[in-house]
């Protein structure tokens, strides 16, 4: 079987017909309970980068293997660059990641639960892409770092952050514009302070003169 008899010209591609689906711990397990296309993924992850070293691996006709690859590859399970086929580990790794970070049905710590694997031991290890849980790291951070409406200068601000910051994934310039933008940090004439409750949402004015850096 060679990638141009079953339509792969040079790589594999998602069936364009077919809408993925978000992967989740439910669509993984549904993915993968198909023996044929754990097989696929199994010969894959031990070496087997092209369609044909597929077949061979797996043992599957190869209209089985395409149908299979077809399916991994639409769900982003299995990927293709330049060395050919290839286990999406990424984002296995990111829904991982993700699982852990889903609050628990027991209310007790439930805050804390959902913020353990960004913040640890007074470090901020990443970010969530999810706002809401984004938001509550935030305003961990502010909580934790600043007195409300006490004043601070920019470099105080900073050796704040830069402690959150260590050894983690996001430097301290990017946390304190994400707390300015969600006002928990508010700044006039290079003077800081901590605001716990959001401000009102900027109108196209206010958003014109951020931008312009005129604030």
């Amino acid at each position: 079987m060679t990638g141009e008899e079953e339509g792969w010209p040079g790589r594999v591609r998602p069936d364009p017909s077919m809408t993925p689906e978000a992967l989740t711990p439910e669509t993984l397990v549904r993915l993968l309970a198909e023996p044929d296309r754990m097989r696929v993924l199994a010969a894959i992850a031990l070496g087997a980068h092209t369609p044909d070293l597929v077949v061979r691996a797996s043992g599957l006709s190869a209209r089985t293997a395409v149908a299979a690859l077809h399916k991994l590859t639409g769900q982003g399970l299995v990927v293709t660059d330049d060395d050919g086929l290839r286990v999406a580990y990424g984002t296995l790794r990111e829904l991982s990641r993700d699982t852990a970070a889903a609050p628990s049905a027991d209310p007790a710590g439930e805050a804390d639960r959902e913020l353990r694997p960004f913040l640890r031991d007074g470090r901020l290890i990443r970010f969530p892409a999810q706002q809401q849980r984004r938001l509550a790291v935030l305003r961990r951070i502010a909580g934790s770092s600043f007195a409300p409406e006490q004043r601070y200068d920019e470099a105080t601000v900073d050796d704040r952050l830069r402690t959150w910051c260590a050894d983690g994934e996001v430097d301290h310039v990017t946390v304190r514009r994400y707390l300015v933008e969600a006002g928990l940090l508010c700044r006039a004439n290079g003077v800081y302070w901590a605001s716990l409750a959001s401000p009102p949402q900027p109108g196209p004015a206010e958003r014109y003169v951020t931008a312009m850096g005129l604030d």
